[in-house]
């Protein structure tokens, strides 16, 4: 296999250990290391972030860096991370026909990476005329695949976390049908689809 000394950053926003998603990923970070990637994993579910106060003070100065949060928890080491990151995989399951809470509430804290001074209408993302990075895109569903795709809004948030920090979609992998059985395996040709995937995201 090709070489690839990338430094991938996974960003879990799954409740549920060893559910769906977490296998997902699991291919996906077993491929990008056997193509010789560094790996780093970030489970929200165990990760202290709080809710944004949605002061807006960290959008008030401007510049392509992201400012700093008021809040002195984990999140600034995570944007550290993701700054220091060649490229991602954001992941959640749909619950409620959205991402979940917990990835919900990291996505809000993204608003360190908008410059948006208080007399503008809207905001001005930081990274929008910067060098793209990748994002691979894992989500899953109760509903079938087709459907929860396109009726639910998980892809489209893990979509603009992505374009927010920087990057755009390299694949999305979706699972369908998963609320049939309390210990569902992952599929094996999801788990194929998750090895090209992840192999995708290291294409220059």
């Amino acid at each position: 296999m090709t070489n690839h000394s990338s430094k991938i950053l996974v960003i879990n926003g799954s409740y549920r250990v060893d559910g769906i998603t977490d296998q997902a990923v699991d291919v996906a970070i077993k491929t990008l290391e056997e193509l010789g990637s560094e790996v780093e994993s970030v489970f929200l579910r165990e990760y202290k972030i709080e809710f944004c106060f949605n002061c807006r003070e960290c959008t008030q100065q401007p510049g392509d860096m992201p400012r700093e949060c008021v809040q002195h928890d984990g999140m600034q080491k995570l944007i550290e991370k993701i700054e220091q990151a060649d490229g991602y995989i954001l992941a959640s399951p749909t619950n409620f026909g959205s991402v979940t809470a917990i990835f919900k509430r990291f996505m809000e804290r993204l608003i360190v990476y908008a410059y948006w001074p208080w007399e503008n209408n809207f905001p001005e993302f930081r990274k929008a005329n910067t060098p793209r990075k990748k994002a691979l895109l894992i989500s899953s569903s109760a509903a079938p695949g087709i459907f929860g795709r396109w009726r639910y809004s998980t892809i489209s948030q893990l979509k603009t976390a992505a374009q927010t920090i920087g990057a755009d979609s390299s694949g999305t992998l979706f699972t369908g049908l998963i609320g049939r059985d309390p210990g569902p395996q992952l599929p094996r040709k999801v788990e194929a689809k998750a090895r090209i995937l992840a192999a995708k995201l290291l294409n220059p």
